[in-house]
C-alpha cells in the first residue's frame, strides 16, 4: 500500500510518500480501502512533537472508506460496507486495519469525506458539552477556536441543546459564518479584549461554561466564567505548555474537566452518539465544514495549510 509516513517528529516536511507493507488484520479487524482522511489537531501534534516508535511511522487517527476483507472473529461489519474509523495511528494510507469496535456505518446521504471529519469533531465537542460540562438550556458557552473542527461542532450542537452561544475566532468573514452557524455572539480576538466581550454579552455575569481546545486560551476561558462556572479543556492546538493560575478559579468555585477523546471512543453510549450524529448529518441536522481537500500523496503540503492557513473546518487528504 501507499502512506504517507516519517521517521522523526519535526515540521510537515518529515512526512514522505511512500510503498509500505499492508496492515496485518487481527482476528477481529476489517480492513478498510481509504478514500478520506481527516487531518486531526493531534495528527499535527504528534508529527511535530512525538518521536514515531518504528521507521515508516503512519500518523493519524481519523480515515473513512469501504470495508474491503475481515478478520475471523468479525460481525458486525461485511465486505462492501462504507464505514468511519478512529484510532490512533495509521489513518494516513491507501489501507487500514482497524477493530470492528472502532468504525462506525455511513449512512447513505452522508459524503464519505464528512464522515471522516465528524466521529472526532462532533464526538469530541458533544462529549464536552453534555459528559462533562452538563450544558442545560438556557445556560451561556464560550465556546474558544470556533472556526476549528471541534467548534463548529459546538457551536451547532450547544445552539441546538437551546443554548446561549459566545464564541470567538478572528477576521469579519469567518465570524459571520459562525453567525450563520449559531452563534449569538462572536468575538474578533485579534481586535477585541475576550474577558471583556464576555462579560458585556453577559452582562457582567460571565459564562457557565467554556469550552477550550487550544490550550494556549485556558487562563482566558478561566477568566471568563461566572461564579461556580465550568471549563472543560480538551487537546491543545496552540501547542504550549498547559499552564493557568489556579487560584482565582479556587476562590470561584469553577470546576474544571480534562478530556483526552482516544479513550472515550470505546465506551458503548459514546459510539452511539457517534451514530446518531452521523444520521444528523444525512438528515441535514448538522454541518460538516470542510476547508480543503488534498491528495494524499501531498500530505506535507496538507499538514502545512492545517498548521498555518487558518482554515475553517477541516482539512481532508484522499488516496
Amino acid at each position: 500500500m501507499q502512506a504517507s509516513v516519517y521517521d522523526k517528529c519535526g515540521d510537515p516536511t518529515v512526512l514522505r510518500y511512500a510503498d509500505v507493507p499492508d496492515p496485518e488484520l487481527g482476528a477481529f479487524d476489517v480492513l478498510i480501502e481509504v478514500q478520506a482522511i481527516s487531518i486531526e489537531g493531534g495528527d499535527l501534534i504528534n508529527r511535530q512533537m512525538t518521536p514515531p516508535p518504528r521507521v515508516d511511522y503512519i500518523v493519524g487517527y481519523a480515515a473513512a472508506g469501504v470495508v474491503v476483507a475481515l478478520g475471523s472473529g468479525v460481525s458486525t461489519r461485511k465486505v462492501g460496507d462504507r464505514v468511519t474509523s478512529f484510532g490512533l495511528d495509521g489513518s494516513h494510507a491507501t489501507l487500514r486495519a482497524i477493530p470492528e469496535s472502532q468504525t462506525w456505518l455511513v449512512p447513505d446521504g452522508v459524503d464519505i469525506a464528512e464522515a471522516a471529519v465528524l466521529p472526532i469533531s462532533f464526538g469530541t465537542a458533544h462529549h464536552c458539552l453534555f459528559a462533562r460540562g452538563a450544558l442545560q438550556s438556557g445556560e451561556t458557552v464560550l465556546i474558544q477556536a470556533g472556526a476549528g473542527g471541534v467548534g463548529i461542532a459546538a457551536i451547532q450542537l450547544a445552539k441546538r441543546m437551546g443554548a446561549i452561544v459566545i464564541t470567538v475566532s478572528s477576521g469579519s468573514e469567518r465570524l459571520a459564518k459562525l453567525t450563520s452557524l449559531g452563534a449569538d455572539y462572536v468575538i474578533d480576538h485579534q481586535r477585541e479584549d475576550v474577558v471583556k466581550a464576555v462579560f458585556e454579552y453577559t452582562q457582567g455575569r460571565g459564562v457557565d461554561l467554556a469550552i477550550d481546545p487550544v490550550g494556549s486560551t485556558l487562563q482566558t476561558s478561566l477568566q471568563s466564567l461566572a461564579p461556580e462556572g465550568r471549563l472543560v479543556f480538551v487537546g491543545n492546538a496552540g501547542g504550549g505548555e498547559l499552564t493557568v493560575d489556579l487560584w482565582p478559579a479556587l476562590q470561584a468555585n469553577h470546576s474544571l474537566f480534562g478530556v483526552f477523546m482516544g479513550t472515550q471512543f470505546g465506551y458503548p453510549n459514546v459510539a452511539a452518539t457517534v451514530d446518531r450524529m452521523l444520521d444528523d448529518v444525512a438528515n441535514a441536522n448538522l454541518k460538516v465544514l470542510i476547508d480543503r481537500r488534498f491528495p494524499l500523496e501531498k500530505a506535507v503540503d496538507a499538514h502545512e495549510y492545517a498548521e498555518r492557513g487558518k482554515p475553517f473546518g477541516r482539512v481532508v487528504m484522499h488516496p
